[in-house]
Parts: structure tokens; sequence; C-alpha cells
């Protein structure tokens, strides 16, 4: 496991094994993604659900090559997911996908052929 990664805090109760496992899930998607297979990404707690941050090799976002924000993997109350990705322009998420489950979101994220995520 990512020693980067910022769990939330422990909950009691069902939920809190949930979310460990969905961090896990996203962490394992991640390492056989198609884009910019040569860095780490970290996962990192957002609100109720995970956030991407990456580094930016092909440097259009950042000229230094800095982290940036690539997804937000947001839960919704019927246990499907929303999934925005990052307007680096605009710097706000877009929502791109609602009512997903999990392993829909990530195939979007880690397969991302019209770069939406990986710019």
């Amino acid at each position: 496991m990512n020693a980067a990664v910022r769990r939330p805090p422990v909950e009691r109760g069902p939920r809190a094994a949930v979310v460990a496992l969905d961090a896990a899930r996203i962490e394992r998607a991640l390492a056989v993604r198609s884009r910019y297979r040569y860095v780490r990404p970290r996962l990192v707690a957002e609100g109720a659900g995970w956030k991407i941050l990456s580094a930016n090799c092909s440097r259009k976002v950042d000229p230094e090559g800095g982290e940036i924000a690539i997804a937000w993997f947001e839960p919704d109350a019927g246990g499907r997911w929303r999934l925005h990705a990052r307007d680096h322009v605009e710097g706000r998420w877009t929502l791109v996908g609602e009512g997903l489950t999990l392993d829909a979101a990530l195939a979007q994220v880690c397969h991302d052929e019209t770069r939406v995520f990986w710019p």
C-alpha cells in the first residue's frame, strides 16, 4: 500500500471498512493505468471521497512539472460514485459522470484516451 495515502478519520461501524477497501481498489487500478505509467500518483481523502494527485509530466498545466489534481471520486447516497475531472484552466472540478460503479469510474480515469483526466 502506498504510504502517501492519507485516510479519512477513523469511523466506527460498517462504513469504515468500505472506505479502506475503496482506497485499496483505486490504488490497484492506478497501478495498471494506460497514461503516464512512470509516475506515482497519490491518493488523498477529499470530503467523503478520494482525490488523485500526480506530477504533471507533460508540463501543460504546470511548467515546473509540479503535482496537479487529476480526478475526484465522490460517493453518493445510493452507494454509487460521482466522477469529477479537474478543469485546470477554470480552477474547478467538472462533473463527468454520476451514478457510476467504482469500477466504471476507475475505467474512465485509467484508460482516458481523450486526456480528460491526464493532460
